[in-house]
């Protein structure tokens, strides 16, 4: 069932369509992505916790949900925004209905916008606050629960979506022991890590560093999640910490940001971001070009030659749209990451070998 509703903009923008799910009036930052598949995958993201997502593709649904493929326990987006709402879907691998499955979360969806209009307006203004509701136009409630919604910028969302308690992942007796810090940590990283020998401890965002290297780990990783990277203001410590301890360490999306911040450098947030699975980046070190997953709306500030505030850190990787950092590694410590998801959850599969150079620095730390 659905009814009348709209999408009102911070800067007054109007988008009219109808809403599927709750009434009330949802608010949060609207973003858009450009995958053409891997919905659920994107809506299960908690790197997209606190956002209201424009899918670009023209219909979503038609294949339904799984069991397998969400990347954490729920749906992490506050809302959705589509041009169509598949009403059936076929696949011999579904187990229900996208409505359903975001409905079970009371997250809404405002389908029959014109999402093109919609996009294009948020790559030439920026992205912005957004309000979900239902009617023709927003009423008070919809107009005040804008004012309140808070900025990305200074949001803290890591602690948020962050596990409150360790937990084991992958092969009891597995030939290597990694830490991972749960930033908002997506499942099929905890897969491929598992898939290369490694027996993972997922812990909370701010254990603190002696507790993890009391665990004796050939290895730490630096997972993806949402917010302000600046807002982590307890990371940055422990990463520094740890990696002292020539540790070796790897970081994306998110853990990439903190790194950087880690060293010295600084974030800046971008006009409309990166979301999708076809951002081109050049690796600086070969010249090859990969076409990536990436789902983020801050940058370290930086450029080819180096990290501004962070002379220990070269940048391996830029963005061929817009030059922005999309990796580093230290000039001396065994430690590096990247801007993008090589996990490809969902997306293209070129960055997946960034897990086999991980795995090669945990075999150089045993000797």
């Amino acid at each position: 069932m659905s009814q009348k509703g709209f999408l009102l903009l911070e800067d007054g923008t109007l988008f009219h369509g109808r809403l599927v799910g709750p009434a009330e009036p949802t608010v949060a930052e609207v973003v858009f992505t450009t995958n053409m598949t891997g919905y659920q995958e994107t809506f299960s993201d908690p790197s997209f916790r606190g956002q209201i997502v424009v899918m670009t593709a023209p219909q979503i649904g038609n294949y339904g949900i799984n069991a397998e493929d969400p990347e954490s326990a729920r749906p992490q987006v506050a809302g959705v925004i589509c041009r169509e709402l598949s009403p059936t879907y076929s696949n011999w691998r579904a187990t229900g209905s996208l409505p359903e499955w975001l409905g079970g979360a009371s997250v809404p969806v405002l389908t029959e916008v014109d999402t093109r209009r919609l996009t294009k307006h948020l790559r030439s203004v920026g992205v912005m606050r957004g309000v979900i509701g239902a009617g023709e136009t927003p009423g008070k409630d919809a107009l005040a629960a804008l004012d309140a919604c808070p900025s990305m910028a200074g949001l803290d969302l890591a602690s948020v979506v962050s596990t409150r308690e360790p937990y084991e992942w992958g092969q009891a007796n597995a030939p290597y022991h990694v830490v991972a810090y749960d930033y908002g940590i997506k499942r099929n990283i905890l897969r491929l890590l598992d898939a290369h020998g490694i027996r993972v401890t997922v812990v909370p965002s701010d254990m603190p560093a002696h507790d993890v290297l009391a665990m004796n780990p050939d290895g730490v990783f630096l997972s993806n999640g949402p917010g302000d990277p600046e807002a982590v203001t307890y990371a940055p410590a422990a990463i520094r910490e740890i990696a002292e301890q020539r540790v070796p360490m790897f970081g994306i999306c998110l853990g990439h940001q903190l790194l950087g911040i880690s060293f010295g450098g600084h974030t800046a947030k971008m006009p409309f971001g990166h979301r999708g699975g076809n951002q081109p980046v050049k690796d600086l070190e070969t010249g090859q070009v990969l076409i990536t997953s990436q789902n983020h709306g801050f940058a370290v500030v930086g450029s080819p030659e180096g990290v501004e505030g962070a002379p220990d850190l070269a940048v391996t990787h830029i963005n061929l749209n817009d030059g922005t950092v999309e990796g580093l590694k230290h000039r001396h410590l065994p430690v590096f990451a990247v801007q993008y998801h090589p996990e490809a959850a969902p997306g293209p599969h070129d960055a997946v070998p960034l897990f086999d150079q991980f795995l090669k620095a945990l075999r150089n730390r045993r000797g």
